[in-house]
């Protein structure tokens, strides 16, 4: 039970900083909503972690349910870190272009 009142209390932390970013305007209202809606499943999550022991037995994991949230998360945070890798190939590759871009720009100057 302290170990959920804790848990509760720094998503509660966590979300007050979210609320800080977004009234600085430092996070869309997509991310906002987005971190919103994390923080809310893990503190459901949370107050419903019983009733997540019961899932993992009848799901055939032999340990508790906070291993089969573990996995989960390590399977989201996988899966965010292959998205950002995207992401950042794609930059990499428009802000190849616009350097291109302006060395030939540049270059086609130079010889008027």
């Amino acid at each position: 039970m302290i170990q959920q009142l804790l848990a509760i209390l720094v998503i509660i932390f966590f979300f007050t900083r979210i609320l800080n970013q977004k009234r600085k305007k430092k996070i869309s209202n997509n991310e906002f909503w987005l971190w919103t809606f994390f923080w809310a499943i893990a503190s459901l999550a949370i107050i419903f972690i019983k009733q997540i022991d019961q899932l993992a037995k009848m799901a055939g994991f032999s340990s508790s349910g906070i291993n089969l949230l573990l996995y989960l998360a390590v399977m989201a945070l996988f899966y965010l870190v292959f998205k950002l890798r995207l992401k950042m190939a794609r930059q990499d590759q428009e802000i190849t272009n616009i350097v291109r871009n302006i060395a030939i720009k540049q270059t086609n100057e130079e010889k008027k």
